[in-house]
Formats: C-alpha cells, structure tokens, sequence
C-alpha cells in the first residue's frame, strides 16, 4: 500500500491537519496531492519544496509537525489540472475538505465533480474511496450524484463517498503578529499564515462497501450509521462551543479558555451539554452505541469541554460565534438542540440563554417580547409549525429576560443563578 496517492480538494486547517496529516502519519501513501484554488497558498507550498508545517496543540503543549513534501496543483490553471487528474486516476483514497459542498460543482473545469468523474472513468476496476468532509449530513450522496452526472454508471464501479463526522477543532491564524504571539510555525517558511489543529483524530466514517477494500488512514473509525453521530456533534460539541462563545463574548473575553473566569460558565456549559443535550439525545438513540448512554455522553461532554479549553488551541471567541444568524437556524446548533429537547420532552433553558446571546449579536436591541419577530426574520417561511415556532422563540424570549437580569446583576456564577431559579 505504501506506493499508493492521497488526494485533497482543499488546502485549510481539515485539508492539511487531519487528512494529509493522517495520510502521511499512516505510511501507507507515497504520494500526497492537493487541489488548491489560492493562488499564493500553491506558490507559497511550491516555494518550500511541497514541505509544510501543521501546529499540533496537544493538552499539555504545542508541537509544530512537518509533513513530507506534497504535490499541489491549481485546477483553475490547464497544465495543473490535467497533472492533478493523472494524480487523482492513480488514487486509491482521498477526500473533499473545502468550505460547502456549493463547491462540489461548478460550470468551469476545473470543478471538483468534473475532476473526479474524469479521474474515475479511467480507472477502470481500481477501487477509490473518498471522504466528504463538508459540515452536511448527505454530503457524500450529493457528491457521489453530482459526480455521476458527468461520469455515468458510477454506480457500477468500485468508487465509495464516505460521510463524516469530525470533532477535530481547527484553524487558521492569519499574520505575522498573530503567529509569532502564539509562536506557530507558518504553513511553508516566509507565508503569513498557520494551521493549528487538536491532536484529537477520532474521526467517524460511514462504511465503505467495497468488498476487500482497506482504507489507508486506518484511525478513522466506521460505523453502519452516521445520523446519531452526526446529531451528537451538532447538537452536543457545536451547540456547547456556540454557547460558551456567545455567553463568554456577553463577558468580555476573547478566547474560549478564557471562560474559565467566567465565574460558573464552565459549569453552565458542562450541565447543558450533559443534562440538556445529553437528555434528549440519550432518549432519542439510547441503544445503539455506549455513548447514548448516561455514563458514555458524560464522558463525552467532559472530554469535549476539556479540549475547547485547551490553552494552546487559543480558539477564539470570535471564530467560534462567528456568522450568528446562521448559527440561529431552524435546524442547526442552538434551535436544533432546543428543538430536539422539546421533541423528547427535555427542558432546555440552558441552550435558550445561548441562543439569547446569540441573537443579541445579530439584533443587539432586541427586547425578551420580540424574540419572536426577530426569530422569524431569520428562519423564514419554511421552518416548523406555527406552534413550533411559537414554543421555540417563547424559549429564548425567557432566555432573554435570564440574560438582561444576569448582567444588570453584574454577572453571577451563572450556573448558581440558574439552578436557583429553576428551584423557585
């Protein structure tokens, strides 16, 4: 296996620290190959010889790893997208890890499904599995159809897309400042820029279905069914970071390990993730996995809370919280999990408060009577039942009030505060 390619479509923090990471960590790939649409970024990696750097923040230090060199081309250029197709027919693994799968196609052709279609159509019986990182749960279906319209009977042939699930907390931190401030390595000698990622790799899979088959990045680890998985990351690991950077940003501070001085925000963050997302998930999947179980996502949320708050990982409350409004949708991480503990009858006051903070990013004038309003101008026509909608915003209309009496209090043990009020 060791002469077999891995390939990337996109350069970022999960491109380079998790797939060519774990690629070139496994031995099992000679050649690593990229397709990278930023200009200065190929340059910049071609400069250094295809050498690159990755900063690694384990829980007790930071460590800046080098990967061998790597092979980057930039589809948008002839030459380079007819030598990444080679590349890509000659394949045994690789993955997507660009920013939505909007990029999955495009007219041009250098578009992602114009590329792999033409990779497989010459690979004949060779077997190629391709991981679809991008944050939706269909993912790979949508890329294995886009795929297919340019590639027909891919149904016939050994080609898998494999969705994920990947808890890794990641990213980029911009300028000369910055990097030396946090004393990270830059992505190739000279460039302004750095990738730091966890050192967490557990990283969940759907299963390939290729008879014999044997992924490369043997860490990554199957299960038949990803949905609880997935529902477990977004609505337990990303509705907690939300909540803890919209509360820690209401207090003033700009990194998330700096919630630690938020007097009872730890605490506030651990008992939603355990009581309230862990309630109604454990409910909803108890059974098909030890971690829907009381001990199992306990361990989980205490793992998970330990390693947003890694002093090295230095995450930001900024990047976290970014894009508020989107973070307030009908389905995703704080209306989603209030939404999803309502269904199993789970109070969910914590998440409410979070949702609050979050909406007074968006609409910092908004009063606890109009949530709702300002809810619905973000939702949309489309989302829930009048009923629904009505139950939900009167959730973050009450999450409101505990905020403005939170803070004009001067700010509290917030855990202390609520569990009082729950007792009154």
């Amino acid at each position: 296996m060791a002469r077999d390619t891995f390939f990337c479509f996109g350069f970022g923090a999960i491109g380079a620290g998790l797939f060519l990471a774990e690629a070139h960590r496994s031995g099992n790939f000679g050649r690593l190959v990229v397709a990278e649409v930023v200009p200065e970024m190929v340059a910049a990696v071609r400069a250094a010889g295809g050498r690159i750097a990755i900063n690694v923040a384990h829980s007790d230090r930071l460590e800046a790893t080098a990967i061998r060199p790597i092979e980057i081309f930039d589809p948008a250029r002839p030459d380079d997208r007819e030598r990444l197709i080679e590349a890509l027919a000659l394949a045994r693994e690789g993955a997507t890890a660009v920013p939505s799968i909007r990029f999955y196609r495009s007219e041009g052709p250098g578009s992602i499904h114009k590329l792999l279609a033409r990779a497989i159509a010459r690979r004949g019986s060779e077997p190629l599995a391709v991981y679809a990182a991008e944050n939706h749960n269909h993912a790979a279906e949508i890329l294995r159809d886009a795929v297919g319209e340019e590639c027909p009977g891919i149904e016939g042939r050994p080609a898998a897309f494999l969705n994920t699930v990947i808890g890794k907390m990641s990213g980029v931190v911009s300028g000369r400042e910055a990097m030396a401030r946090l004393g990270l390595a830059p992505i190739a000698p000279g460039f302004d820029r750095a990738f730091l990622v966890e050192a967490f790799n557990r990283i969940l899979v759907s299963r390939v279905g290729i008879p014999g088959y044997r992924r490369g990045i043997e860490v990554f680890e199957e299960k038949p069914d990803l949905l609880p998985f997935e529902e477990a990351k977004l609505y337990g690991h990303n509705a907690t970071h939300a909540l803890l950077a919209y509360l820690s940003a209401r207090a003033g501070v700009e990194t998330i390990v700096e919630a630690r001085g938020v007097p009872g925000l730890v605490a506030f963050a651990r008992a939603a993730f355990i009581e309230e997302s862990g309630g109604a998930l454990i409910a909803r999947h108890r059974g098909i996995d030890p971690l829907f179980t009381d001990a199992g996502y306990r361990a989980y949320a205490d793992d998970l809370i330990e390693r947003m708050l890694n002093p090295f990982l230095r995450d930001t409350v900024e990047r976290v919280g970014r894009d508020p409004a989107r973070k307030l949708g009908w389905e995703d991480r704080l209306i989603g999990t209030i939404r999803v503990a309502l269904s199993e009858g789970v109070r969910c006051g914590r998440y409410a408060i979070g949702a609050a903070a979050a909406l007074r990013a968006v609409r910092p004038e908004v009063a606890p009577d109009g949530a709702g309003a300002a809810l619905d101008s973000l939702w949309g026509d489309a989302a829930g039942t009048p009923e629904e909608r009505r139950v939900v915003s009167a959730a973050v209309g009450r999450g409101l009030a505990f905020l403005d009496d939170w803070e004009r209090r001067g700010r509290p043990p917030i855990e202390d505060v609520y569990r009082a009020g729950e007792r009154s």
